[in-house]
């Protein structure tokens, strides 16, 4: 049974035909993921968009706009009892040479091309995303 919505909110930041991407991994698994986490209580999107990146990257990314919100059902990979909700942001990163790996849990950043064939990402979400990017950049 589901009893906990878990709002998820990333950044998918383009450089030259390329997004950001992170290579962690996550319950024993290995993720490719966009930069991103889980809202807190009391906290807007933004905010936790600005305090995720700040926490994993060490970045700030300024002209953000909307990219995709979830909507469909999605429940958790990783929790039974968790419904997921995510939210694509797009952004520009203020200044590359800031970006430093923060969490741990991150093994590395990989900035994937766009013109890619096959879709990368592994989370059904995170795959959408994509989608779209190529949508608007291709």
């Amino acid at each position: 049974m589901i009893d906990k919505i878990n709002v998820r909110v990333y950044a998918t930041i383009v450089k030259d035909g390329k997004v950001l991407a992170l290579r962690e991994e996550y319950v024993g698994e290995q993720l490719l993921k966009f930069p991103g986490g889980g809202l807190e209580f009391g906290e807007g999107v933004m905010q936790c968009l600005e305090r995720e990146l700040e926490e994993e990257l060490n970045i700030k990314i300024k002209n953000v706009l909307h990219l995709y919100t979830q909507e469909h059902f999605v429940q958790s990979k990783f929790s039974a009892a968790e419904q997921l909700l995510s939210i694509y942001y797009q952004g520009e990163l203020v200044d590359q040479n800031e970006l430093l790996i923060m969490d741990p849990c991150i093994e590395k950043t990989e900035w994937i091309s766009l013109a890619a064939e096959e879709n990368p990402f592994p989370l059904e979400v995170d795959k959408i995303a994509f989608r779209q990017l190529q949508k608007k950049y291709l």
